[in-house]
């Protein structure tokens, strides 16, 4: 086409070619103009600010794949769209236009592909519940276990946890911490319960015959004295797990958490039994802890359940990281557990399936059905569980 045909086109269109830029482009399918191989991404802007610090894509055959930042992971989801999108190379954008007054002629550009849907990404929870399960295929149980001397394929470095978790970096080394997972001979490492419970049992030894404060805990003179029975990093890491580290007059010391210690002792006291009588439990679990702590439910959110409509009231082990990560799955496996909830109870068992600026009430009010129970507000399943 030339100049005198596009403007007899556009006044057939009966538009006014001054409203338009000067140039025009001519597009022409190519001779190899077939679906494109490449495809196309949707991203907003701050993501795209990201681009050359390097987006991967995550996720094994049989998973949904999701895109990662360094810090943030998406959902991509094909959409489809009824105007075919072209990609034509060097077509020019009306700023470039605009910015080259020269640019006043027809321009005659080959389309080289098209495509009838992008992918669109939507920020997602990262999938992290497959970390803990691959590190729990080998739990550390010490340096003397027969079993961890022995060839296994069950351990996984860094590389190996980022190409097989569907979360960015930041996620995965943030859960690490969550989970009190180590690096050992270059393997990240959960300890075995009651390797765990070893260490700590140590460690509380030593400050009740130091009859050091809980809020100070030397680490050299702990690795002094306790050198002789565990390596010293794992006496570090246990410090690490139940402690806050600062630095005081050039020595470190650690602050014990009493929470965590008291919430530990408690799983250990509970994991062996299907239900325990509450009264007994609290007196039992209250005379197992270090003197000077105190024990309270509200420790054990997200660890154990009390059954408050059994006679006498129990309470057993419920972990949160034991329950199915998908949000419909988590709910039917909780209300199959119990049939009616009141929102203080479901919380900590909900509270991390929670999307960016989603609330507890909006999950409950998506996958439950709200009712007055004895002039209390419970929710029940929405479905029927089988």
């Amino acid at each position: 086409r030339g100049r005198a045909e596009v403007e007899a086109a556009l006044r057939s269109a009966k538009i006014n070619p001054a409203e338009l830029l000067p140039a025009a482009h001519c597009i022409a399918f190519g001779a190899r103009a077939g679906p494109a191989e490449c495809r196309l991404l949707q991203l907003e802007p701050a993501l795209c600010a990201e681009l050359e610090a390097g987006l991967v894509i995550r996720g094994e055959k049989d998973e949904q794949a999701v895109l990662c930042s360094k810090d943030k992971t998406y959902d991509m989801k094909i959409a489809d769209t009824s105007n075919m999108l072209l990609f034509i190379p060097d077509c020019k954008t009306p700023e470039q236009l605009n910015a080259d007054p020269s640019s006043c002629n027809i321009i005659h550009s080959q389309i080289a592909g098209f495509s009838n849907n992008y992918w669109e990404l939507r920020r997602c929870r990262p999938k992290l519940k497959k970390l803990r399960k691959l590190l729990m295929e080998d739990p550390y149980e010490g340096p003397d276990s027969q079993k961890d001397q022995a060839l296994t394929l069950s351990k996984y470095t860094t590389e190996d946890l980022l190409s097989l978790i569907q979360a960015s970096e930041e996620e995965i080394f943030h859960q690490l911490q969550v989970i009190d997972a180590c690096q050992i001979e270059g393997y990240w490492r959960i300890l075995e319960f009651d390797y765990e419970m070893k260490l700590l049992d140590h460690v509380i030894q030593l400050i009740d015959s130091e009859s050091w404060s809980f809020s100070k805990v030397p680490l050299r003179t702990c690795l002094e004295e306790l050198g002789s029975l565990e390596p010293g990093e794992m006496i570090e890491h246990i410090l690490l797990s139940y402690g806050r580290k600062y630095i005081d007059d050039g020595e470190i010391y650690f602050e014990m958490c009493e929470d965590k210690i008291c919430r530990a002792i408690a799983q250990m006291l509970l994991r062996n039994a299907v239900k325990f009588n509450l009264s007994e439990f609290q007196e039992v679990w209250q005379q197992s802890v270090p003197e000077g702590m105190t024990t309270r439910l509200d420790q054990l959110k997200g660890l154990a359940l009390v059954d408050k409509s059994s006679r006498p009231e129990t309470i057993f082990l419920l972990k949160v990281e034991d329950l199915p990560e998908d949000n419909q799955e988590r709910f039917n496996s909780l209300f199959g557990i119990r049939e009616k909830w009141t929102e203080v109870d479901i919380t900590p068992y909900i509270q991390d399936l929670c999307a960016e600026k989603q609330t507890v009430g909006a999950l409950l009010t998506k996958y439950a059905r709200c009712s007055m129970l004895n002039g209390v507000k419970v929710y029940n399943s929405r479905r029927p569980i089988s």
